[in-house]
Formats: structure tokens, C-alpha cells, sequence
């Protein structure tokens, strides 16, 4: 079966000796992707954002030559209009607001909501996307994401010409919000929103390779995503949300969070959507509704999956996969 080669509108590829692992396991499954900014140092200007284009382009070489990261950077409310522009001449497409301390790396995030509105009004200007994780601080960690809906609505309000993404979602209410909202807002959805819920983390043992933010939660809610990335609607597309921590950073006391989901995306959505009957949405939902959303050119490209058994590795890079030791119906032929 021949898909078009899909777009990831959410990944993380961390920093140092270890990002071009990283950066081959998303070139392997994608031909483009969102790259999320919360690295240390964070990307905030068009200098760091090009060194990290350049080392991300050179790791994925012998993956994929042609692959294309989608630059974002890290909003605060201390850009000028000159800053977004040089960021966009080094391959920027979008902001990515981080409230503060709600995710890895994110303790330098925003915690003036109306403090970031001259910054977001010349993205508006600009034509830059507004990627946004929705999640309240200080609220009970299943109510965080439905709190922050508020946030979007009011951002979609004073900014209508604005595209803003409301990254992830995890909730019922979210998913709803998104649907009734305008044409200029739309949600990605990661793999394992679509099949996980709060018991495939803490339901009979603690699973910390499941931890991520935002949580998965009830079925209530993976069902409601379930329904939005069946339904066809354009609002909904594919963003992994591919996030690497090594062991070491995941079996300990303080587990980081983040699902690693890079080397098995493809076949698992392909498993899910031919499970429920919805292979023909699958095209749209990964490699069409995200680039008309962004205004780039669906891709002219295809990727060729087979139906083949094989068991995800334990760990892949120093991590484990989502998945790990699963055995999966469909495989990428290489």
C-alpha cells in the first residue's frame, strides 16, 4: 500500500551527541516536521534557530536528503517585529507558547497571558502560526488542558487572522472547543492520545515510558479524539509529539515527560485506522490537513507499507519506543 510520505507537525529532537538518532528515527517515518524550541538553550533567535536547522539537516542526510524541518521558536513577549522577521528568513514558520513550568523545559514560559499580545499581533501581521500547549498551571492535572480552552478562545477572538494550533489535545472539551472555534484554529493529535488513556500509565503499574503532558485521560476523551482524527474534518491532523528521554531520565524519581513515538508512528496509524474502518481518512490526517493549515504544498511524495509482522526493539537509541515489544501488523518497506 503506497501512502503519501507524512508530515509531522510536532517533534522534538532534542540537543548534542544524541539529537541525530533522534533526527534519523523522524527522517526514517517523515519527510517533514515541526520543530519544537524548548531546548537548552531554548531557540529564541534567528542564529540559534539556523546552527540547529544546519545540524538537523546534516544528521538526517543519510536518512533522507530531502528531509525538511519547519523551524519555530520560543515565544516571549520580548521579540520585535525585526526578530520575527529575521527568524523567518532562517526557515521559521511558527511560535510555540510554553506556559510557564507546565512541560519539559518550560520553567522559562509565559506566565503574563496579555503580556505576550504585541508579540502575537505582529505574528498575526507576519503570517507565522501560533503553536500553543494548552495546559493552566496550578490546576489538577486532569483539568489543566480543559482549563486553558479559555486561553485559545480568547486568543482566537482578538486575533482572528491568526492560525493558531492547539497542540495535542487530550480532552473531550478540547476537542469540541476546536470544532466550534473558527477556520483559523486547528489541533494536532499525537499517536498515543489516539490510543492510551490514563490507565495505560498508572491503571495497573506505574508505566513511565506512558508519561507524557498532557496526560492521556478517560476513555471518555480518547474517544472524542478518535472520532476527530476518523472524522475527515481538516481542523485535525498529525502531530507526534515525539519526545526522547533516555532511560536514565525516565526510571527515576522524577520521571521527564514525553512518549517516543518517531520509529513506530506510521505503522501504528495505519493499524489503528484500518481497525476502525477509516483507512481511507488517513491520507488527509497525515500528509494534507496540516499543510493546507500552514499554507505549504502537500507533499508530492510516497512512502510504501506493507503488511508484515515485526516487534518493536526495547529500546531504540537509548530509548524506549511507544510500543516496545509489541508486535505491529505494518512495516514501512525501506
Amino acid at each position: 500500500m503506497h501512502l503519501p510520505l507524512p508530515d509531522d507537525f510536532h517533534a522534538h529532537l532534542r540537543q548534542g551527541d544524541l539529537m541525530p538518532g533522534y533526527v534519523r528515527d523522524l527522517a526514517a517515518q517523515f519527510g517533514r516536521a515541526i520543530i519544537m524550541p524548548n531546548t537548552v538553550p531554548a531557540m529564541t533567535s534567528a542564529k540559534a534557530i539556523a546552527e540547529y536547522k544546519k545540524e538537523i539537516l546534516a544528521a538526517a542526510k543519510d536518512v533522507r536528503p530531502d528531509f525538511e524541518p519547519l523551524m519555530t521558536f520560543k515565544l516571549n513577549p520580548n521579540y520585535t517585529e525585526q526578530d520575527l522577521k529575521d527568524m523567518m528568513a532562517v526557515g521559521v514558520v511558527a511560535g510555540k507558547y510554553y506556559p510557564a513550568g507546565v512541560t519539559t523545559n518550560s520553567a522559562d514560559g509565559i506566565s503574563d497571558f496579555e503580556g505576550i499580545f504585541p508579540v502575537v499581533a505582529l505574528m498575526e501581521k507576519l503570517g507565522l502560526v501560533l503553536c500553543v500547549h494548552g495546559e493552566e498551571p496550578g490546576e489538577f492535572c486532569l483539568d489543566r488542558e480543559p482549563a486553558f480552552i479559555k486561553r485559545v478562545e480568547a486568543l482566537a477572538e482578538k486575533f482572528p487572522k491568526l492560525k493558531i494550533v492547539f497542540e495535542h489535545v487530550s480532552s473531550a472539551k478540547s476537542v469540541e472547543a476546536v470544532k466550534k472555534l473558527g477556520p483559523n484554529v486547528a489541533a494536532t493529535i499525537t499517536v498515543h492520545h489516539l490510543i492510551m488513556t490514563l490507565d495505560d500509565i498508572v491503571g495497573d503499574a506505574l508505566r513511565p515510558h506512558h508519561f507524557c503532558k498532557p496526560l492521556p485521560k478517560r476513555p471518555e476523551d480518547r474517544a472524542a479524539i478518535r472520532e476527530a482524527a476518523f472524522s475527515g474534518s481538516p481542523k485535525f491532523f498529525l502531530g507526534t509529539d515525539s519526545a526522547p528521554h533516555q532511560l536514565g531520565k525516565k526510571e527515576c524519581p522524577c520521571g521527564a515527560a514525553g512518549v517516543y513515538s518517531a520509529p513506530v508512528a506510521l505503522p501504528l496509524l495505519v493499524q489503528e485506522f484500518e481497525k476502525a474502518g477509516h483507512l481511507d481518512k488517513l491520507p488527509d490526517f497525515i500528509a494534507g490537513f496540516g499543510a493546507d493549515f500552514y499554507g505549504i504544498p502537500r507533499t508530492q511524495k510516497q512512502v510504501e507499507i506493507v503488511k508484515e509482522p515485526w516487534t518493536v526493539p526495547a529500546t531504540v537509541n537509548g530509548v524506549v519506543p511507544l510500543a516496545a515489544g509489541e508486535t505491529l501488523e505494518w512495516k514501512i518497506k525501506r
